[in-house]
């Protein structure tokens, strides 16, 4: 009998594994389908930061919008910091941007931060964290960015350092007779994705939750093939991951997604980067972190220098720690 015993008792051993595993699967899928849930909105009251606005309330999803402004200090050299008619002034800002989101039926909240000294994209961070935030949605630049910079330094930081998910917007700055104006790339932002991928547990993770986010009309899949002593090693490369590519266009079909799938070779980013121009596509969505990826950074280099130096929308997905393969 004690053989029969073990059977029964690896039996529903890996019954409970596979009770857990699924348990966790679905957690994860439920928490990737809700990040547009609650939105932090960090504003400056910049015209591009009023466009972005517009966006959010066409969010998949979303039900409820925390309005921030982050005061720091008018004058480093001033002696006395009294930013009390600065707070009030952003409160009332933050009143009148609440109504825009407030009238298409959304819960909003504001909430102004002042600072004496330090970076307002901890500020901004530590807001998230207190609010659960699922998403920071914020502009790509914000007042007073040099026109040529892509990445305003405070969005370039909670990029760097958060570990919220983020969606960065971005605007095509058109010159008319009345000065420079903003245009969408797409009032609909998921209609044309771009999901690069290398393949790896959080790559997978991040085209999971593009599938189940509504309105998206298509997906392209990209992987870029950076590595090979000679051309036959990455012909090679190339084919298999062409092989894999299929495999995952297969099964975004199933679900009704129209899906194209790209290989190049070269420099990730920079052919990240090119492919969206040449497609126009609305969104890159990629996750924050790859193959091999070191916990103690915020974003791995490659989604970094996407959302740094590119020109379109992009939606970092923030890789789970224990994703390390």
């Amino acid at each position: 009998m004690r053989p029969l015993e073990g059977k029964h008792l690896t039996s529903s051993l890996l019954i409970v594994i596979v009770d857990e595993l699924k348990y966790h699967n679905d957690e994860l899928i439920q928490e990737m389908v809700d990040m547009f849930e609650k939105v932090l909105f960090p504003t400056d009251f910049s015209k591009y930061s009023q466009k972005v606005l517009e966006c959010v309330k066409e969010l998949p999803g979303v039900n409820e919008v925390v309005l921030l402004h982050v005061i720091g200090p008018a004058d480093p050299l001033a002696r006395v910091w009294d930013p009390g008619g600065r707070i009030d002034e952003s409160k009332a800002n933050l009143t009148e941007e609440s109504k825009i989101l407030s009238s298409r039926g959304l819960s909003v909240k504001t909430r102004t931060e002042a600072i004496m000294e330090g970076d307002i994209s901890r500020v901004i961070q530590k807001v998230a964290d207190e609010e659960e935030s699922s998403v920071i949605v914020m502009g790509a630049r914000g007042k007073g960015v040099v026109e040529g910079i892509f990445l305003g330094n405070v969005a370039k930081n909670v990029l760097r350092y958060g570990n919220t998910n983020i969606l960065l917007m971005r605007y095509k700055i058109l010159e008319g007779r009345s000065g420079p104006s903003l245009e969408q790339f797409c009032s609909h932002p998921f209609s044309r994705i771009l999901c690069p991928t290398d393949l790896s547990k959080p790559a997978e993770e991040a085209i999971a939750f593009i599938k189940r986010t509504k309105g998206v009309g298509e997906i392209l899949l990209q992987h870029v093939v950076y590595r090979g002593e000679t051309w036959r090693e990455i012909e090679a490369q190339t084919e298999e991951t062409t092989r894999k590519l299929n495999v995952i266009r297969d099964e975004l079909e199933e679900a009704g997604i129209k899906v194209k799938i790209h290989t190049s070779v070269g420099n990730p980013a920079e052919e990240i980067i090119s492919l969206a121009e040449r497609e126009d596509v609305s969104l890159i969505a990629m996750s924050s972190h790859g193959t091999g990826w070191l916990k103690q950074l915020g974003v791995g280099s490659t989604t970094y220098d996407v959302a740094k130096i590119g020109d379109r929308p992009v939606l970092v997905i923030r890789a789970r720690a224990e994703c390390t393969t």
